[in-house]
């Protein structure tokens, strides 16, 4: 282990100011285990918590959840997290450690078992066991994910708390079960409390061995995206430390970004928002070097999330649903959110929803969607958006979306899936934006769609308040070629 910085803080606590130290190291230093833990100590005496995710590697919400309960401000005792336990599954996005032997496999089944002469089984395990050891843990929490709802699939022990009967634990789980399931409408869905977690699992051996009050905290993967689950994980963890006296009463299970060198990013990530949209945005920010992405949900964004960061992206998908999962509330966060500075990047949906003629659209600017309604012989009524499968187009860059994105000459080939078509303006109306970027190609599912669709604005740009918006008709995250090109773009609107 060794110890990468230390910073102080204060927070401002009802009997007055208190100490915080911060500190970070790595655990198997040098290894192909290594992973970093972050310690959180106050001045004022406490409980030391030991806090784990991504034990399991197809399990990520655990692990982002762990990274984002590091920022919060203690007020007493003593919060370790390792966020990243098992690196290697996580890189491959499996269960399972990979390359080990068979025995070794499971990491959750490795920590020492009670009567057993044995002690862990496997690297991993033991480097893991021996910090956690060493750090004399008054409770430890680890958190996991299910396949689907214990209430509706009792094989699976996703959305519940599985703690280790102590005293502790019978008494803060109810708490825990109670404040995330009145987030919750649908009581299917609900977590329940069940015992004990597995034998060699790591919270029932530190429970076992060490005489901590323990615990592993599943959400459930099913039909539910990533920041819902993370955000169902940090309610459970912050209303345990909450209970605790470790965060003050009047605090909330926030996102808290840390600082960073580039934009802090906020990915749109719940109804509205296709699968593949969020993990295509996380790939275009890793060419933003030392920017940090997190996804958000629509109940974030009404609690202010996005005002702790410098840019939020709202991805493909529909921006109908985008705007209704926001509601009114949500969607005046935004706009807020932009007008006080911060950059907007809307692709497809997101453009959609940036756009002037739905009741239900941002309105950063005056562009209009060709979206109406046209007869179509021996079909009725249809909706002039859909143009058919994802297909390739190709754009050319204007001037200005060359000062932005680069010099990219001649026409560019990008995937194009049923995007906004901006029409003309209106006789005697301005545009209030600007063409970054002009379709030179064009795919059509309706006869009154041909000719629509070549020369119309690809990429524009505008100001919304002190905030840039980028609304972007095609798909350039779906191409690897395109991502640094569009990476320039979100620096631009974030103003990195």
């Amino acid at each position: 282990m060794r110890r990468a910085f230390i910073a102080i803080l204060c927070s401002l606590t009802t009997c007055g100011i208190s100490a915080e130290l911060r500190s970070s190291g790595l655990i198997a230093t040098g290894s192909r285990w290594e992973t970093p833990y972050q310690v959180i100590e106050t001045s004022e005496p406490g409980p030391t918590i030991v806090l784990t995710g991504g034990v399991h590697g197809d399990e990520p919400a655990g692990a982002r959840a762990a990274e984002q309960i590091c920022e919060w401000p203690l007020i007493r005792g003593r919060l370790i997290v390792i966020p990243r336990a098992n690196v290697p599954a996580l890189k491959a996005g499996k269960r399972l450690i990979p390359g080990v032997k068979t025995g070794e496999r499971d990491l959750n089944r490795n920590f020492p078992r009670a009567g057993s002469e044995g002690g862990t089984r496997g690297a991993l395990a033991a480097h893991l066991w021996d910090f956690v050891a060493a750090q004399h843990p008054d409770w430890l929490i680890d958190l996991h994910e299910g396949y689907d709802f214990h209430r509706l699939q009792p094989g699976s022990v996703g959305s519940s708390i599985i703690d280790c009967n102590s005293d502790a634990t019978d008494a803060a789980a109810p708490v825990m079960l109670s404040t995330v399931n009145a987030t919750i409408a649908d009581p299917q869905r609900w977590f329940v409390n069940l015992s004990l977690p597995v034998e060699g699992s790591l919270a029932r051996a530190a429970a076992e061995q060490l005489g901590a009050s323990a615990m592993i905290v599943e959400t459930t993967s099913r039909d539910q995206p990533l920041s819902l689950r993370t955000r169902q994980h940090r309610i459970m963890v912050h209303q345990l430390l909450l209970r605790l006296g470790m965060v003050s009463q009047g605090s909330e299970a926030a996102i808290i970004p840390p600082p960073s060198p580039g934009p802090r990013v906020a990915i749109f990530d719940d109804k509205g928002a296709g699968g593949g949209g969020p993990p295509l945005m996380e790939a275009t920010l890793r060419e933003l070097p030392g920017s940090i992405a997190w996804r958000v949900g629509a109940e974030d964004v009404r609690q202010g999330a996005l005002e702790r960061f410098d840019l939020a992206i709202f991805p493909g998908g529909s921006g109908s649903s985008q705007a209704k999962a926001l509601g009114e509330r949500g969607r005046h966060a935004v706009r807020r959110f932009v007008e006080q500075g911060g950059g907007y990047v809307g692709i497809c949906a997101g453009a959609y929803l940036s756009a002037s003629n739905y009741d239900w659209s941002l309105a950063f600017s005056n562009q209009r969607t060709f979206a109406d309604m046209r007869e179509i012989p021996g079909k009725g009524m249809k909706s002039m958006w859909y143009r058919g499968p994802s297909s390739l187009v190709t754009m050319e860059l204007s001037d200005a979306g060359k000062q932005i994105f680069g010099d990219h000459p001649g026409e560019i080939q990008v995937r194009y899936h049923n995007g906004p078509i901006v029409p003309p303006m209106l006789p005697n109306e301005s545009p209030t934006y600007e063409v970054l970027a002009w379709f030179r190609s064009e795919v059509s599912h309706y006869e009154p769609q041909e000719g629509t669709m070549t020369d119309t604005p690809a990429m524009i740009s505008t100001r919304h308040g002190k905030g840039r918006v980028l609304a972007i008709s095609p798909h350039p995250e779906a191409s690897k070629a395109l991502r640094p090109m569009l990476a320039k773009g979100m620096a631009w609107a974030a103003r990195n």
